[in-house]
């Protein structure tokens, strides 16, 4: 049996999802690995064209979800990348590394993201663009 608190994460993660105005689900994956391991694979198709796939393989640690993995893909309606977050230990230099941002012309350290923000930082960007 998957561990209370990764339940409930999973919920988050999809009424979120759910909620996003103006898009549908392309896909939605939950992949329960053991009783303290969870993937996600999300791929959300907004109604302007633009995708936001997420991705991440989540455990349970301390009795609090932790990411071990994750890659948050935002692209607009011709493919090119808005965003993505990930955690691919591919630029030691940056600040908090591995966690970084790619953005169409550089790479920048970052915070690690939550995946409720990225889908909320994705809907800000279709609202004002």
């Amino acid at each position: 049996m998957l561990l209370d608190f990764l339940s409930r994460y999973l919920k988050e993660v999809e009424a979120t999802v759910r909620q996003a105005e103006d898009s549908y689900v392309e896909r939605y994956e939950e992949e329960i690995v053991a009783a303290d391991r969870v993937n996600l694979r999300i791929r959300v198709r907004f109604r302007k064209g633009h995708m936001l796939e997420l991705n991440e393989a989540v455990i349970g640690e301390a009795g609090r979800p932790r990411h071990i993995g994750y890659r948050y893909h935002f692209q607009d309606e011709q493919n090119k990348l808005v965003f993505r977050y990930d955690n691919t230990p591919h630029f030691p230099g940056l600040e908090n590394f591995p966690h970084h941002k790619h953005i169409p012309d550089r790479v920048t350290g970052v915070v690690e993201p939550s995946i409720l923000k990225v889908i909320d930082e994705a809907r800000r960007y279709l609202t004002s663009n």
